[in-house]
């Protein structure tokens, strides 16, 4: 990459981070990938993937195989604190999470690929709406326009704050976690509060599900098939008044689990702790699930290809022998194609995905392209 084509990428990713679009509206930022790879000459692009997902096809024109490089379009609901002169400039809306980043590679690899196309088969550049809400890649692979893609691999990278700067973690096998919301609804009855014994209340049913759905995951390190964890993230009793007794509570509840067979059997346990506790206080119970996320899985065969671009590259890699517990949505390819994701350090002491300081480290955009595009080459000359 020269220095030349380091600073384009570079200017395009402060853009693409000035401008964040949330999980199913990002069509800006559509629009401006779909330009880019217009401007750089793929031989197809196809829109509306999922909603506003692009995939530009860089084909050799001779028989051979497809490989596809994911990456992300979606930013978060979160205010940035950052003092960047390229900051978002959208109220309450930040890329906190690198998908900025994750394009701006993509972006670099379509413009070696513009230079150079493949000896052989296709690459398939796909920019995915709405990882965020695990709703995306569905979507993306439900498009009639996938099956025109019908790729052979896939493969996608993902910065990770704690692992040393530039260096890789490749995990074999289980890659993310499955996880899931829960959201709880309690129903009884208001009465006065000067009578609340002529009501029926969800508060000491609230109580004891608060204490015992956080102890049903357990938790612990995330090694292997038994691991389950059930966060408790928000709870709501009654109205905010003094005059009422309560009718209602709500109770919303991380389930994350390495397999999605745990996770099923976590929430059969779920179910069942909440309709006994709701039948023994008299109430009603409703439970709906939101941001569902399967589990996560490297092929090993990606895995492979991943393992001996990094080789070749020069780069750290550190095999890893238990997933990520944040989830993906980009397992959702894996049941069209064998496909495997690869943690891309972003420094030992870097700002956490998701917090409001964090921001994609610009050194890891050379890095990743030549990853993907020594993948590339290996794959298809």
């Amino acid at each position: 990459m020269t220095p030349e084509q380091l600073a384009r990428l570079t200017r395009l990713r402060h853009t693409l981070h000035a401008a964040p679009e949330l999980s199913g509206a990002e069509h800006a930022t559509a629009r401006r990938i779909q330009s880019e790879m217009e401007a750089l000459g793929a031989d197809r692009v196809l829109t509306g993937l999922g909603g506003a997902g692009v995939a530009a096809v860089f084909d050799s024109g001779c028989a051979g195989p497809t490989l596809a490089i994911r990456c992300e379009l979606d930013a978060l609901p979160i205010p940035e604190e950052n003092d960047l002169n390229y900051a978002s400039q959208v109220a309450g809306r930040a890329h906190l999470c690198g998908h900025d980043g994750h394009m701006t590679i993509v972006v670099g690899v379509a413009m070696e690929l513009a230079r150079q196309r493949p000896a052989n088969g296709r690459v398939v550049l796909m920019f995915q709406p709405a990882e965020e809400t695990g709703e995306g890649a569905i979507a993306f692979r439900s498009s009639p326009g996938f099956a025109e893609i019908s790729p052979d691999v896939v493969l996608s990278l993902h910065n990770l704050p704690g692992l040393p700067l530039g260096e890789v973690e490749l995990p074999n096998g289980a890659a993310n976690c499955a996880s899931r919301r829960a959201r709880i609804r309690l129903i009884g009855r208001t009465s006065h509060a000067a009578a609340p014994q002529d009501g029926v209340s969800p508060a000491a049913a609230l109580a004891d599900l608060i204490a015992e759905l956080a102890q049903l995951g357990g938790g612990g390190a995330v090694r292997d098939e038994t691991y389950a964890l059930t966060a408790i993230t928000h709870a709501v009793l009654g109205e905010q008044t003094f005059g009422v007794s309560p009718g209602m509570a709500e109770l919303w509840v991380t389930l994350r689990t390495v397999t999605d067979a745990r996770m099923t059997s976590l929430r059969q346990s779920l179910l069942e702790r909440v309709r006994v506790k709701a039948e023994a206080y008299g109430l009603t119970q409703e439970i709906t699930y939101h941001d569902v996320f399967e589990a996560c899985t490297n092929a090993p065969d990606a895995v492979a290809r991943i393992t001996a671009a990094c080789h070749a590259q020069g780069v750290t890699l550190r095999p890893s022998a238990q997933p990520q517990a944040f989830s993906e949505d980009f397992g959702q390819f894996a049941k069209s194609a064998p496909s495997a994701m690869f943690w891309l350090g972003a420094g030992e002491d870097h700002p956490q995905l998701h917090n409001p300081d964090y921001d994609f480290p610009d050194a890891l955009i050379p890095i990743g392209t030549g990853i993907f595009l020594q993948a590339i080459r290996d794959g298809l000359g």
